[in-house]
C-alpha cells in the first residue's frame, strides 16, 4: 500500500508453481457485465510483465483467447485463471463472468480464491447482483476490496461512487470503505473533461502520476495539499478504529503521529481480517504513450492484492469426510498433509483433451500421481457420483491458451489437471489410500428448459456422449430424460446460458440439435362416471382370439392413481384372465386416452365378459381391457390435468407490486408473504408450471436482475376448458 520496490517485469511476472502457501494469493473477480474485469486482469498482467503492450505472451497466444464463444459474444462466459507474479508472490486472479446466466462460474470462482475484488464502473454503478454477491462474501467472512474503473467515461465521479459503494457496501460501518487513494487529473479538454492522470496516495502522502505510461513518485503541491488532509484524516481514523492495538486510537486522537508504516500494516492486517475494505482506481496502460506497461493504479492493486490480501494458510479447508460420510479434520494448507484438492471448473481442449482446473487444499498434487476421484451429489441434475482411481496426467499453469508445465502444486495454489476422464466439476480428488469427500459448495438451481432433438441419425448416435460432456463441464446445468413426454431437456440458467449450450454442442462435441418446444407432464382423467365394453374376437384359421369384458369407470380424489376392483361374478371371466384385463387397462391408461397423457385418479371397475375354452388367452383379454377404457372414454368427459408448482419469489421491495401483478397474469395464486433481511420480500404462490416455462428470464427482466426464485412440484389439478380444449386440437392434429 506504500511506496515499494517493486520487481522488474519480464520473466519474474510469469508466475509458475509456487515453493509455499504464503508466496501465494488466490483472488477473484467480481462485478457486473461491463465492469471492466478482464481488462483489469489485462492491466494487472502488463505490469507485472506477464504479457507485452501488444497483450502477447512470450510462448505463444494472447492472454484473452479463452474462448471462441466469449469473442463472438462479447462477453466473458466461464471462469479463467490469469497467474501473475509480484515482489515474489504468485498471485492467481481468477476473472469471472458478470451476467446472471453464468453465476456458477463466479460461485466456483469464490470458492477458488481467499479474497474478493469488487470492480465497479463509475460510469454504471453498483448493481443489485453485485450487491448479493458482497453479501454472500460478507456471511463467509473473504476479505474484499473495491476497484472503480471507467474513470475516463464523461460521467464518471470517483468521490461520487466512493460515496455509493461506503453506503451500498458498508452497511452499519460506511467508514469500513474509505479510499486508499484519490484520482489526480490534469487539465480540461475541449468537452471540459479533466482526465485521470495520476493518484494521490493519502497514506504516504504523495502523488503518482501515470501519464507516461510508467509510474512516477512526486511530492503534493499547492491546494493538493489541504485536500489531502482531509480525505488522510478520515481514512486513518478508519484504519485505527478496526486496529488490533486498542491503544492506538486513544494516541491519535491524544495529538500523536502515528508512523505511516504502522498505519499501513494496520490497514493490511485489517484488509485480510475482512473488516476494513479499501476503494482504490484502476485504468489501463495510456494508449498514447509509447512503450507504456503500467495502468493507471495496478501497481497500488498488486501492492495491496500482496501485502494486504491473506494468504490460503488464513482460508482454512471446507468441510471433509470419508467417502461414508465419517468427518475428518485437516490442517488447513499444509503441503505434507494428506492430499484434498477440488476441480473448480472443467473444460475441454482441442489439443489436449478434457482440463480440469483444480484448487489444492491440502497436500501436494503431483503429475502422473494415482488419485481418487470422489463425486459431488449432484445426481438429479445428471452428474454421476464418483468413487473411483484416475492416474493425473500433466499438471500446468494456465495463461490463455497457453499452457505451462509444472511438476507439482502444493496447498493453497491452483492449476490445470490433464486427462482426468471421470472427475467432474466439484469432484475432489485425494489420495487413493485415503479417500475424501469436501463438502460441495452452493449451485444455483437451472430453471429455464431447453428442449432439444438430434438434427439427424448420425447426431442421435452422439447426442448423449456429447450431452454428457457438456453437463460434466457445468454443474449449473441439469439434463432431465423425461420419461412422460419423451423428450431430452436441459435445464439452464438464462438465455445467455442456453445459447452457450447450444453452441457447445455442435463446435466442442460435434453434435447438431434442433429446439423444440418444452412439453409439460400433463395428465388426464374422467369428469365423471362411464362404462365401457371391450370386445376382442378374431377367426383366421387355427387358434382365433375371443376376450369380452366390461367396465365402469370412475374419477377418485387428485394424488389417488389408477384403483382396480374386481366384481366378476359367476366366472364370467376366468380367474387366471383378470389379471390380463387389469394389465390392459394400466397398459392404455400410460398412453392417455384424449390427448395422449397418462389417465390418473380413477377407479376401474370389472363387471362382466366373456370367454372362450380354446380362444381366449392372456393377450386377448389384455387387448380387450385396453379397448373397454377407450370406449369408456369415448362417452365421458375427460379433463386435462396440469401440473402446478409452489413458487417461491424472493425480490426486493421496490419489485413486490410488479411480481404479484406478473403472477396472476399467469394464473397465479398468491398464498402469502413475508419480509425478508435487506429490504425483500418472500411471496409464496402457486403457478401453473405451463405458465412459468420463462419465468427465470421474465423475472430477471422485472426485478432488473435482483429477482430469484425456486419452484417445487405440488399436484395436478384441470386446467380451464379453454386452455385444455386448444392442447387436446393439437394433440389430434399431431396424430
Amino acid at each position: 500500500m506504500g511506496d515499494k520496490a517493486h520487481t522488474h517485469p519480464g520473466a519474474a511476472g510469469r508466475a509458475q508453481a509456487a515453493d509455499r502457501p504464503t508466496s501465494v494469493r488466490n483472488v477473484v473477480l467480481v462485478g457486473h457485465s461491463g465492469s471492466g474485469k478482464t481488462t483489469l486482469v489485462e492491466a494487472l498482467a502488463l505490469t507485472a510483465g506477464a504479457v507485452n503492450r501488444a497483450g502477447r505472451v512470450e510462448d505463444g497466444g494472447t492472454l484473452s483467447d479463452y474462448d471462441e464463444i466469449e469473442h463472438r459474444q462479447q462477453r466473458s462466459v466461464q471462469l479463467s485463471l490469469v497467474p501473475v507474479e509480484w515482489n515474489g508472490i504468485k498471485v492467481n486472479l481468477l476473472d469471472t463472468p458478470g451476467y446472471a446466466d453464468f453465476v456458477g462460474e463466479l460461485r466456483a470462482g469464490l470458492r477458488a480464491a481467499d479474497a474478493a475484488l469488487f470492480v465497479v464502473s463509475a460510469a454504471d454503478g453498483v448493481d443489485g447482483s453485485t450487491r448479493m454477491v458482497w453479501d454472500e462474501c460478507a456471511a463467509v467472512g473473504m476479505p474484499r476490496a473495491i476497484v472503480v474503473t471507467h474513470l475516463e467515461a464523461a460521467r464518471a465521479d470517483f468521490e461520487e461512487m466512493t460515496r455509493v459503494c461506503a453506503e451500498t457496501f458498508g452497511g452499519d460501518d460506511p467508514d469500513a470503505v474509505l479510499p486508499l487513494y484519490l484520482p489526480l487529473r490534469g487539465p480540461e479538454g475541449p468537452d471540459g473533461h479533466a482526465p485521470v492522470t495520476g493518484l494521490i496516495g493519502l497514506l504516504t502522502r504523495k502523488l503518482f502520476d501515470y501519464s507516461s505510461g510508467e509510474r512516477v513518485a512526486n511530492e503534493p503541491v499547492g491546494d493538493q495539499v489541504p485536500m489531502i488532509e482531509e480525505a488522510r484524516g478520515r481514512l486513518i481514523e478508519g484504519i485505527i478504529s478496526e486496529s488490533e492495538d486498542e491503544t492506538l486510537m486513544d494516541r491519535y486522537l491524544g495529538g500523536e503521529d502515528v508512523d505511516v508504516r504502522t498505519l499501513i500494516d494496520d490497514a493490511e492486517r485489517a484488509v485480510a481480517r475482512g473488516v476494513f475494505f479499501p476503494v482504490l482506481a484502476a485504468a489501463p496502460a495510456a494508449p498514447g504513450a509509447p512503450g507504456a506497461r503500467q495502468g493507471l493504479g495496478t501497481v497500488e492493486l498488486l501492492d495491496l492484492i500482496t501485502g494486504g490480501f491473506p494468504t490460503p494458510l488464513e482460508h482454512g479447508t471446507p468441510a471433509v469426510t470419508t467417502p461414508d460420510g465419517r468427518p475428518r479434520e485437516l490442517k488447513p494448507c499444509d503441503p505434507d498433509a494428506p492430499l484434498a484438492a477440488e476441480v473448480v471448473k472443467t473444460s475441454s481442449d482441442p489439443y489436449v483433451g478434457r482440463l480440469s482446473l483444480v484448487r489444492v487444499f491440502s497436500g501436494t498434487l503431483r503429475a502422473d500421481q494415482t488419485v481418487h476421484v470422489s463425486g459431488h451429489g449432484l445426481t438429479d441434475r445428471g452428474h454421476e457420483d464418483h468413487d473411483v482411481d484416475e492416474r493425473v496426467g500433466a499438471l500446468s499453469t494456465p495463461f490463455g491458451k497457453v499452457q505451462r508445465p509444472v511438476s507439482h502444486v502444493i496447498a493453497g495454489d491452483l492449476a490445470c489437471v490433464a486427462k482426468l476422464s471421470r472427475a467432474e466439476t466439484g469432484d475432489t480428488l485425494s489420495s487413493k489410500d485415503d479417500p475424501l469427500v469436501m463438502e460441495p459448495w452452493e449451485m444455483p438451481d437451472p430453471l429455464l428448459p431447453l428442449a432439444i432433438e438430434a438434427h439427424s441419425k448420425a447426431d442421435e448416435d452422439k447426442l448423449s456422449q456429447g450431452l454428457a460432456r457438456l453437463v460434466a463441464e457445468d454443474p449449473t446445468m441439469r439434463l432431465e430424460q423425461n420419461q412422460d413426454t419423451h423428450q431430452v431437456v436441459l435445464w439452464c440458467l438464462g438465455e445467455a446460458h442456453a445459447d452457450v449450450a447450444l453452441e457447445r454442442l455442435p463446435t466442442r462435441y460435434g453434435v447438431q440439435v434442433d429446439v423444440v418446444p418444452h412439453r409439460v407432464s400433463l395428465r388426464e382423467t374422467f369428469g365423471g362416471k362411464a362404462s365401457g365394453r371391450g370386445r376382442h374376437v378374431k377367426q383366421s384359421g387355427g387358434h382365433g382370439q375371443f376376450a369380452i369384458c366390461e367396465i365402469e369407470v370412475e374419477p377418485l380424489p387428485n394424488g389417488s392413481g389408477i384403483e382396480f376392483v374386481d366384481k366378476v361374478v359367476g366366472g364370467a371371466v376366468p380367474r387366471q384372465f383378470i389379471p390380463s384385463v387389469e394389465k390392459g387397462v394400466r397398459a392404455q391408461a400410460l398412453k392417455g386416452v384424449a390427448a395422449g397423457h397418462p389417465l390418473v385418479d380413477v377407479r376401474v371397475t370389472l363387471l362382466d365378459g366373456k370367454a372362450h375354452s380354446v380362444d381366449s388367452s392372456d393377450a386377448a383379454f389384455q387387448t380387450a381391457g385396453a379397448l373397454a377404457l377407450r370406449e369408456a372414454a369415448a362417452d365421458a368427459k375427460i379433463h386435462l390435468l396440469e401440473p402446478v408448482a409452489e413458487v417461491s419469489v424472493l425480490i426486493g421491495d421496490d419489485y413486490v407490486g410488479a411480481v404479484m401483478s406478473d403472477l396472476s397474469g399467469r394464473r397465479g395464486r398468491v398464498l402469502g408473504t413475508e419480509q425478508s433481511p435487506g429490504g425483500r420480500t418472500l411471496i409464496r404462490a402457486e403457478v401453473p408450471e405451463i405458465e412459468i416455462g420463462r419465468y427465470a428470464v421474465d423475472l430477471r427482466s422485472l426485478s432488473h436482475g435482483t429477482g430469484r426464485f425456486s419452484r417445487r412440484h405440488v399436484r395436478h389439478e384441470p386446467m380451464p376448458p379453454q386452455v385444455a380444449e386448444r392442447i387436446k386440437e393439437e394433440a389430434h392434429a399431431a396424430t
